[in-house]
């Protein structure tokens, strides 16, 4: 055994010069790469002090229920939620999933995928942190199990993904509140944590020009998760210093608009359709709290059901497959509109 001691995988794989892809397939079974590759391995372990994990390495992937389901924030009610339900129909069909929550962190989601890995899961259902995600380390991982993407898309990652059409989200509401009063500005983080913020801000500029509307973007300062207090602070300011274009208001996401809500009760302001009403409010994600705001919030609603249901089908179906599909595949559910009093 060599004396340069390796903590990993990945870290063998750059020192050696050879792919991850290539040296998992190697230890799960030598004679399944070339002769001429298999000897620049054994040569290489020889130099490093490197040995995986035994276990890892024993276990047949197509013998283990295990399923892996890996979501950004499970603090987020709404991926606890998605979470809930993936994890149901993982039980109903026989498979034993196991909940990982990365807490909006680049290294995190990195030990999570490593961890798994070292396990040998039938598959993974994955929903990454997007823009903080390191791409490659994610596209090695989906070489080597099978995984489905939800809520996050990231292109050429998974063998499949299943979300909500974020168009669908935005163009109702925008419809709905500029056919019933002023047309919405939007509100939203300047750097937002989750990547779908960035397509609804899309959706949002290309729907209010087709309505032949200006676009009115309010962008507020905050980092990470902890989007119901970011949300309270940017909206007091904005209320405070008068610096609101309209008195319709969009929030990017509901969590920002239960923050909003909690501003505007904390200042008095009344948020509604009804008599002395000052604004409406609406948001996107039916967050399972949102019946239970005060006023309760008019929201675009995630199909929870569908997205969940579908995912756990296709992971399915790529495990059945070899863990590869003739093509990647993107399968998005539509919106449905929730009228609530806060619009």
């Amino acid at each position: 055994m060599g004396d340069k001691p390796v903590k990993n995988m990945d870290e063998f794989a750059a020192l050696s010069g050879i792919s991850r892809p290539t040296i998992s397939k190697y230890f799960n079974d030598p004679n399944s790469v070339r002769a001429s590759t298999r000897q620049k391995i054994e040569t290489a372990l020889a130099g490093y002090d490197y040995r995986p994990n035994i276990y890892a390495i024993n276990q047949n992937r197509r013998l283990t229920k295990n399923i892996g389901i890996v979501v950004p924030y499970l603090a987020d009610p709404f991926f606890a939620e998605i979470a809930r339900m993936l994890e149901r129909r993982c039980f109903e069909a026989g498979f034993t999933p196991s909940v990982f929550s990365s807490h909006g962190e680049t290294s995190n989601e990195k030990a999570i995928l490593d961890t798994l890995r070292s396990i040998k899961p039938a598959g993974v259902l994955l929903a990454p942190l997007g823009r903080l995600s390191d791409i490659t380390y994610l596209k090695d991982f989906c070489a080597d199990v099978p995984t489905v993407l939800f809520d996050s898309n990231i292109e050429g990652v998974g063998a499949a993904f299943i979300g909500s059409d974020n168009r669908s989200f935005v163009s109702q509401t925008i419809e709905y509140m500029s056919r019933t009063g002023d047309a919405p500005c939007l509100f939203e983080m300047r750097n937002p944590a989750n990547p779908n913020a960035n397509k609804r801000r899309h959706a949002y500029v290309e729907m209010m020009k087709r309505l032949g509307l200006d676009p009115q973007i309010v962008a507020i300062d905050g980092t990470g998760w902890a989007f119901e207090e970011i949300g309270r602070q940017g909206a007091l300011k904005l209320l405070r210093d008068n610096l609101l274009p309209t008195n319709s208001v969009l929030c990017s996401n509901d969590r920002l608009a239960i923050g909003f809500l909690s501003a505007c009760h904390e200042l008095g302001i009344k948020v509604g359709r009804d008599a002395g009403c000052t604004l409406r409010l609406a948001s996107h994600d039916d967050h399972p709290y949102s019946r239970f705001t005060c006023p309760a919030l008019t929201t675009a609603a995630h199909d929870y059901e569908s997205v969940s249901s579908h995912a756990v089908e296709t992971l399915f179906r790529l495990i059945d497959a070899g863990g590869k599909l003739k093509r990647r595949e993107e399968t998005l559910f539509a919106a449905r509109l929730i009228m609530r009093a806060s619009a």
